[in-house]
């Protein structure tokens, strides 16, 4: 497992190449023209070696030469496949490399306060005439709620000022806040909730790429949402 975390010399291939992301790919020793010469050897030693008196038939042979060129079409197939997954893995981490240094949103509902500062991501399945955050702090307790009024369907942004419900400053740190969402009617409007950070560094394991958020933690390539 390779880690590299943000500098700011690098660019995205330095970065996707100190991870790993390029590697050598080894030939195969059982490649088509392997197959084929061995079967064609081991198929003119059986006609050498044939009972004169009873002899392959037009039908033998012609069975074997069709398996032979099934297998080189699917030894051609793997072949062609290897290929392209190398192809996407390469850009995948390349991409996953370009994230360093910038924000990115996921999935989650947490809350980090920075300098003051908090930025999330809601989303509705339909329009919302009320839209309330709850925000709480690391012991649970709620510290501010929020009324963001009428909503339309879909995803829109919100933002907090680190501020209380008294209007104190609280300490930079990680919160986290809750949604609810509501027609006239009283009907409740399914929300969805995002969290947002910034990609510190980026991690290739055995089954993809990980990019570190810090206090968000280690999030995988393929559950980014967006990139802001």
């Amino acid at each position: 497992m390779t880690t590299v975390n943000s500098t700011t010399s690098k660019t995205a291939e330095d970065v996707y190449n100190a991870v790993g992301g390029r590697k050598e790919t080894k030939t195969s020793a059982s490649t088509a023209e392997d197959l084929e010469s061995r079967f064609l050897t081991l198929l003119m030693t059986q006609i050498k070696n044939q009972d004169p008196l009873n002899p392959l038939d037009n039908a033998q042979v012609t069975s074997q030469l069709a398996q032979l060129n099934m297998v080189t079409g699917i030894e051609s197939l793997n072949s062609t496949m290897t290929k392209l997954l190398d192809g996407y893995a390469e850009a995948q981490g390349m991409q996953a490399a370009g994230m360093i240094g910038k924000n990115v949103m996921v999935a989650g509902n947490n809350l980090p306060l920075v300098s003051s500062k908090a930025y999330a991501s809601i989303n509705l399945e339909g329009k919302a005439d009320k839209v309330t955050v709850t925000i709480k702090d690391s012991s649970g307790k709620t510290v501010q709620t929020q009324e963001l009024g009428e909503q339309a369907a879909g995803q829109f942004f919100f933002a907090w000022d680190g501020k209380d419900a008294e209007g104190n400053v609280l300490k930079d740190g990680m919160y986290t806040f809750s949604v609810k969402a509501a027609t006239l009617t009283g009907t409740e409007v399914k929300a969805t909730t995002s969290q947002i950070g910034t990609v510190s560094a980026v991690t290739r394991t055995s089954s993809g790429f990980v990019l570190d958020m810090g206090d968000l933690g280690d999030v995988a390539f393929q559950d980014v949402q967006k990139i802001l």
